[in-house]
């Protein structure tokens, strides 16, 4: 664009094609102030734009929320004599109602001459917007023509306040159904939890896209059912008929990285590049993250190497990858890659910074970028950064500074400060601090015996067996016990949960029939399991 400036401006007298390019070249690049500063000079020549020009000037008031300067375009295009103009008015209306001004749309609306589909559908969208679904639905009624795209958004603007009812309701009442609104439906009841009648519908489809996959896919993720994930996606592949997209494998491989499923990651990675991806930046950091979880580091590292165009997700991936395996001198080095890059960091950039420091216990370090991160980039400090920061402190062992840091927080202190704290006080046996740990840590979580357990081994440590039984009680009189660990394991082409003595597989009896051969042979071989090292172990 900065070529295209130059050229026009060697022009003596660009006619309104030339204006008209330079203010769509703007847009289509998000370019939305220049768009606005080209028009305060078109206004300066005394040139009045045309009908092309108002829609692409008025849209990007509104995408950078300037109501006055989109007012003063409103003038022009009265004075002008373009209120007629529908695709103008349209576009006034979506103006004032992305800015709030829901009565001076509805003015707009009033005094047009002609509203077609699309002026009914921007003014009803408004009240949407605006969380008037009353005078939304009031306009709906009146609508002399009602197209899919009408109908569409009636049916998000119930969703969004979550009238799953009043949405289903409406999409049964739709005289012509198509993929689309069966989507935004699917989507609706995902997003809103409601997984059963989101796989009710799906079955019920006559017709299915990528999006009604992803639909699906994204609703198990959101839930929290990643082994559905994985089923789906094969689904979707033995079927044949559709391919998945970008926002398909991102999703995939987000549960393959909650469940340590690597070797089908490996497979989605392989498959991602076979059909086109291999260049995909969403691709490629959901690769990134998939890999770090999974805790082969090096392979995130390859990706991120071989990625061509990389945004603020991938650095950040890439550097609190590098924070949680501990490699705390590879991720900093990388912050310094990443500001010589020119990508300026965020809140997340911080947090995998100042883990860093803490792997490394880089305390003067750690207090520099955190008063870097305010002085330096404005980013105001979250729970989170204030968490590293007391974490980095108590595991120094200064303990008294990391309280004085949560003293002086702005917010309140969450579960996880205190739960650090206390386990930097097991550490530096700091029964007076870990005691006023836990007594926050109980109105917090009152419920949550791990964190007597905590307490109770400091005492062990100590020797103060009485306070330990005394904690034991405690821990009992929660009436919770605790949550056992589950393992995953790929098997299959599949990925199998399980704990300590489970019996919920269908062949438990062939798996511990195995088990107990496979102890046989050892023992026959003269090996005997040392169960209280093992347990000393865990």
């Amino acid at each position: 664009m900065a070529y295209a400036h130059k050229v026009f401006d060697g022009i003596p007298d660009p006619n309104f094609a030339l204006w008209n390019a330079m203010f769509r070249g703007y847009a289509k690049n998000e370019s939305h102030r220049e768009v606005i500063l080209l028009f305060g000079r078109m206004k300066s020549m005394d040139i009045m734009p045309n009908c092309f020009t108002f829609p692409v000037v008025i849209k990007s008031c509104g995408r950078l929320k300037r109501l006055v300067e989109g007012e003063e375009v409103h003038c022009v295009v009265i004075k002008g004599g373009f209120r007629a103009n529908p695709y103008v008015g349209t576009t006034l209306i979506e103006m004032y109602a992305a800015g709030g001004v829901i009565g001076a749309a509805y003015k707009v609306f009033g005094e047009m001459f002609e509203r077609n589909v699309v002026a009914w559908t921007s003014m009803i969208n408004g009240y949407i917007l605006c969380g008037d679904m009353v005078s939304a639905q009031r306009l709906f009624h009146l609508a002399p023509e009602r197209d899919i795209v009408l109908w569409n958004t009636m049916v998000s603007g119930y969703i969004e306040l979550r009238d799953m009812v009043a949405a289903r309701k409406l999409f049964d009442d739709m005289p012509r159904r198509d993929v689309m609104g069966w989507n935004t439906v699917l989507n609706g009841y995902a997003s809103n939890g409601e997984i059963d009648a989101c796989e009710k519908l799906f079955e019920e489809m006559p017709e299915r896209n990528v999006f009604s996959w992803n639909g699906l896919i994204g609703g198990y993720a959101r839930n929290g059912s990643f082994f559905q994930v994985l089923g789906s996606f094969k689904r979707m592949l033995s079927e044949g008929d559709v391919l998945p997209n970008d926002a398909t494998l991102v999703t995939l491989l987000s549960a393959c990285a909650r469940l340590g499923a690597l070797d089908l990651g490996k497979w989605v990675h392989v498959y991602a590049e076979s059909i086109g991806y291999k260049r995909n930046v969403f691709v490629g950091n959901a690769l990134i993250d998939m890999y770090a979880k999974c805790g082969i580091i090096d392979n995130a590292l390859d990706v991120f190497k071989s990625m061509d165009n990389k945004d603020l997700i991938t650095w950040n991936t890439m550097i609190c990858g590098l924070a949680m395996h501990g490699r705390g001198a590879d991720a900093l080095n990388l912050f310094r890659q990443m500001k010589n890059y020119g990508e300026n960091p965020d809140g997340i950039t911080f947090i995998g910074i100042l883990c860093s420091c803490t792997h490394l216990g880089l305390v003067e370090d750690g207090l520099l970028y955190f008063q870097s991160m305010v002085d330096d980039y404005s980013i105001v400090p979250q729970i989170e950064h204030y968490g590293c920061m007391v974490d980095l402190l108590g595991r120094s062992g200064l303990l008294d500074q990391a309280m004085n840091f949560v003293r002086k927080m702005p917010m309140e202190p969450d579960a996880v400060i205190w739960a650090a704290l206390l386990g930097a006080c097991r550490i530096y046996k700091n029964i007076e601090l870990a005691e006023l740990a836990l007594e926050r840590l109980i109105e917090l979580e009152p419920k949550n015996p791990a964190n007597y357990v905590m307490l109770s081994n400091i005492y062990g440590d100590l020797g103060r067996w009485k306070d330990v039984a005394r904690l034991k009680v405690a821990t009992r009189d929660t009436g919770y016990k605790k949550v056992p660990g589950v393992s995953f394991i790929e098997a299959n082409d599949g990925v199998v949960e399980f704990y300590s003595l489970d019996e919920r597989h269908p062949e438990t009896e062939e798996i511990y029939g195995a088990l107990r051969g496979l102890t046989k042979l050892l023992k026959s071989s003269g090996y005997a399991p040392d169960f209280l090292e093992l347990g000393q172990g865990a």
